[in-house]
């Protein structure tokens, strides 16, 4: 009875936080945290806790996709992971292995049209990986209603790091000037896929930090940032909705921010005008004074016209 009253007050929960959604970001960055805790909790294997974020992850996109989210990134697998033992890194790869072709296949992918692309250092990943990632990618290839990118053998930093080796080989080669190096060269320089800067980086499992996750994608845009409390498995619509209220409230603020900066330039301006034209004046009275004679002003009333 009591399962049924908490479930029916978040389902009411959620329908007033969706009805109150004013606005939605465009792409969303997720870092899928804590499959491994979880696990720990149920006194299962860490593979247990990864297939239970996988389900999560199904369940996310389907969210997006009702919002309305055009982009969205998944922390799938950082550099930092190669580290992990190798028997939790192979199961890790048949799950991803095994989840990508389903996506590629899947009916409501392509009735959605949605994209499959892949970012990172994927020349590190197993030889079988890399041919799901181009066999989900050339599926999906044609689609561009929705977009979802898997970060996979993925750092912030060795990306940034890849973009700065690019451009100067460029420029050693005589391909183009160091003065001509400007935002959009490196934009170019980054990994191909994301199509839009990051609006909202949300992490789960409560952490708070966003682990080298698209440095240039989402601090250079400001995204707004949300840490979630329940570990990724647990996550729920209730808690992705909370996250773009976060987004919301973020957004608000940065539009009253740049209403008052607007408002400050204006009058500064305003202040800066009205003191020339005060110069202006003063410059004028000073050179009437200077061309008349000092000891004939020219409002005296006894001086015949004739003379």
């Amino acid at each position: 009875m009591l399962g049924r009253l908490r479930s029916r007050a978040e389902d009411l929960y959620e329908q007033v936080l969706t009805a109150e959604l004013e606005e939605t970001p465009t792409h969303v960055a997720v870092i899928q945290d804590g499959n491994r805790r979880y696990a720990s909790k149920q006194g299962a294997d860490p593979s247990e806790g990864h297939r239970a974020g996988a389900g999560t992850t199904e369940a996310f996109l389907d969210w997006c996709d009702e919002l309305g989210i055009q982009e969205v990134t998944l922390y799938t697998f950082s550099t930092e992971n190669f580290q992990r033992s190798p028997e939790e890194r192979e199961a890790l790869f048949d799950l991803i292995e095994e989840k990508l072709r389903e996506f590629a296949d899947s009916d409501r992918i392509h009735q959605g049209e949605v994209r499959i692309n892949a970012i990172g250092q994927l020349d590190r990943l197993p030889e079988r990986l890399r041919d799901t990632i181009a066999y989900a990618h050339d599926r999906t290839a044609e689609y561009d209603e929705m977009q979802v990118n898997i970060a996979l053998a993925y750092g912030g930093r060795a990306e940034l790091l890849e973009a700065a080796r690019k451009i100067a080989r460029d420029v050693d080669a005589g391909e183009r000037e160091p003065a001509a190096v400007d935002v959009e060269v490196v934009e170019e320089a980054l990994y191909e896929g994301p199509k839009h800067d990051v609006d909202l980086i949300l992490r789960s499992g409560g952490d708070e930090r966003t682990s080298n996750f698209l440095p240039w994608r989402a601090n250079g845009n400001e995204a707004a940032v949300c840490f979630s409390a329940p570990y990724w498995p647990e996550f729920r619509k209730i808690d992705f909705l909370r996250a773009i209220r976060t987004y919301e409230h973020r957004e608000e603020s940065r539009r009253q921010t740049r209403a008052r900066r607007a408002k400050a330039l204006v009058q500064a301006l305003g202040d800066t005008a009205r003191s020339a034209g005060e110069e202006h004046l003063d410059r004028g009275a000073t050179a009437a004074n200077a061309d008349g004679d000092d000891d004939r002003p020219a409002d005296r009333t006894d001086v015949d016209p004739a003379d």
